[in-house]
């Protein structure tokens, strides 16, 4: 029997749930999850590194990578092959101060890095 997987926290649901091609229309779908959201955002947009993301997360840095690579392959095809990309889904769980993290560098704001556990971008 398969071990049981692990909730992945997420500390920033998207504000947008789908992207698609303006142009000429999507000529099919690309389904991205929760937590693959999750590691594009912490590590491109915040520059997170794979520790700092998993610790963020709650994972391991393997299954961070993991994800990471399996949701940077779908961006690319959504892009390259013109298909529409959807966001939602997977095995995740909402953190309990997603709604007052104040944003990319969280620690040097209001909330004094309470809501942001990882460390990411505490330099900025």
């Amino acid at each position: 029997m398969p071990r049981p997987q692990k909730y992945r926290r997420i500390c920033a649901m998207p504000r947008v749930k789908s992207f698609a091609p303006s142009e000429f229309g999507a000529s099919g779908v690309i389904a991205m999850t929760i937590d693959e959201y999750e590691t594009i955002r912490l590590m491109d947009l915040l520059g997170c590194t794979q520790e700092e993301c998993a610790a963020q997360m709650g994972v391991a840095r393997t299954t961070v990578q993991a994800v990471y690579g399996t949701a940077r392959r779908k961006l690319a095809e959504a892009l390259v092959e013109g298909k529409r990309l959807e966001i939602g889904g997977g095995t995740y769980v909402l953190c309990q101060d997603a709604d007052s993290c104040c944003g990319k560098d969280c620690a040097q704001k209001s909330c004094g890095g309470k809501a942001c556990h990882c460390g990411c971008r505490r330099d900025v």
